[in-house]
């Protein structure tokens, strides 16, 4: 078959129409893979339906097929029947078509027959006991269970969530850097950026302070999941508008009759489905989750990996004082100053709370998939685990509020000053090794954690 692609963007069959659509609106238009077929490509924000149309003199048109762009992008290939004339192709929009199509379960979302498993991870023997225990920030009144996570899931990568439906919760916490973003500062709805790198949500379950946001500013995880929604720069909603929006959307009010018994959608449930998936974001499969297991303990690291293991636990590095436990966390004591510098240009919890002693105090994350959650610290100032390790090493600055573990000890020269562990090139090296044996190559990947949406023949 003969055939030429004519690419008319945004075009009604009488009129060109580009005006009426929102920004960042494409349609391409490509010879297939395969024989007598098209690649049709639709960026399109606002999830319109558009119609592929043939001419042989493009003065006449007939429908080809008909598309449902569901969350912002659509890649189909389309098949033709053999033919010897010369046809040209048009993507056409049109107001009338809105209606035709809608975005369904079944068309919108790529789920399994039976729901993925969020609600009874198998969990490593610590996990059931203190310390580790305690740090678990699951309320009862919200417990994952397994439809409450899948809804979760859906919301999480949608990006209907957005004002302008070009940002989702993933566009800042991407599963293949460890639920982060790789970039200092992340990019909100309209190109702006925010204060702080975005943090990284592995077993972000487990932190016995149970604040969330660099700041703690957020009580509980529930309260955080609705925040960066309303954010003038993240994504500019108001959650009556976001109620109204998904409301309107079919397969929403079927996920969240199944979640809830009923279709409405309100902000509480949207709160308590996105923090029931967060909350399953779990790492336990990691290299040193192997280690805990084997036989002797940590056979199965390298030479190098368990010298930095012994610094990381030890008295000359003291990582554990706050990066406690399997998790890698700390316990129910104070926030911590890490000595970054001083005065801080970003006081953290000081900000929120107004008071001097907080200045430079900031949530301590968990170090799971830390190999994948460059850049570091709150304003992502590190690039590598490297210069992480060097800022410990020998780089912690002097401040009133600095925590105590980075302090010389009582009755030691130079008492309350900074610490220096004054490690050796080896040593540094160690260390950054054994964190990366944090790793959980199997979270990046696991596909219940990934993106629902159909994106057509990707």
């Amino acid at each position: 078959m003969k055939t030429r692609s004519l690419l008319l963007a945004a075009a009604t069959a009488a009129t060109l129409c580009r005006a009426q659509l929102p920004d960042g609106t494409a349609v391409h238009l490509a010879s297939g893979s395969l024989a007598n077929s098209s690649l049709v490509s639709i960026a399109d924000p606002g999830d319109h339906v558009w119609t592929l149309q043939s001419s042989p003199n493009l003065t006449s048109w007939s429908d080809v097929q008909t598309f449902k762009v569901h969350n912002g992008r659509l890649s189909q290939l389309v098949t033709h029947a053999p033919s010897s004339a010369m046809l040209f192709y048009r993507m056409a929009y049109s107001n009338a078509l809105q209606t035709s199509l809608s975005s369904t379960t079944a068309d919108a979302l790529l789920l399994p027959a039976t729901p993925d498993n969020y609600a009874n991870p198998v969990l490593p023997a610590s996990f059931a006991v203190n310390p580790i225990l305690a740090q678990d920030n699951m309320p009862a009144n919200n417990a994952t269970s397994d439809l409450g996570a899948k809804l979760g899931r859906v919301l999480f990568y949608d990006k209907r969530l957005s004002l302008n439906q070009t940002v989702s919760c993933s566009s800042c916490h991407q599963q293949e850097h460890g639920f982060s973003d790789p970039r200092q500062f992340s990019v909100g709805f309209e190109g702006g950026l925010t204060g702080r790198n975005s943090m990284g949500l592995s077993n972000a379950r487990w932190y016995q302070r149970r604040a969330f946001f660099w700041d703690e500013r957020a009580a509980t995880l529930e309260d955080q999941v609705l925040q960066p929604i309303q954010n003038a720069v993240e994504m500019g909603m108001t959650l009556t508008a976001l109620e109204a929006r998904l409301g309107a959307e079919p397969f929403y009010t079927d996920l969240f009759s199944e979640v809830f018994g009923t279709p409405e959608v309100t902000s509480a449930r949207i709160s308590q489905a996105l923090a029931q998936f967060v909350r399953s974001i779990i790492s336990t499969h990691s290299k040193y989750d192997a280690g805990v297991t084997a036989t002797p303990p940590f056979s199965n690291l390298t030479t190098e990996e368990n010298q930095g293991r012994q610094v990381f636990f030890g008295p000359q590095g003291g990582c554990a004082a706050c990066h406690g436990t399997d998790n890698f966390v700390p316990g129910g004591g104070p926030a911590n100053n890490n000595g970054l510098e001083n005065p801080y240009i970003d006081k953290g919890i000081g900000e929120i709370s107004g008071r001097t002693q907080d200045e430079g105090l900031f949530k301590v994350p968990s170090l799971r998939n830390i190999e994948l959650t460059a850049p570091y610290m709150h304003d992502g100032r590190f690039e590598t685990l490297e210069q992480v390790v060097e800022h410990y090493n020998s780089g912690v600055v002097a401040h009133p509020n600095l925590s105590p573990p980075l302090r010389n000890p009582p009755g030691s020269p130079n008492a309350g000053q900074p610490r220096r562990l004054n490690l050796t090139t080896a040593q540094k090296a160690a260390l950054v090794a054994f964190m990366k044996t944090l790793t959980d190559p199997s979270l990046a990947a696991d596909a219940k954690y990934s993106d629902p949406f159909n994106y057509g023949d990707e």
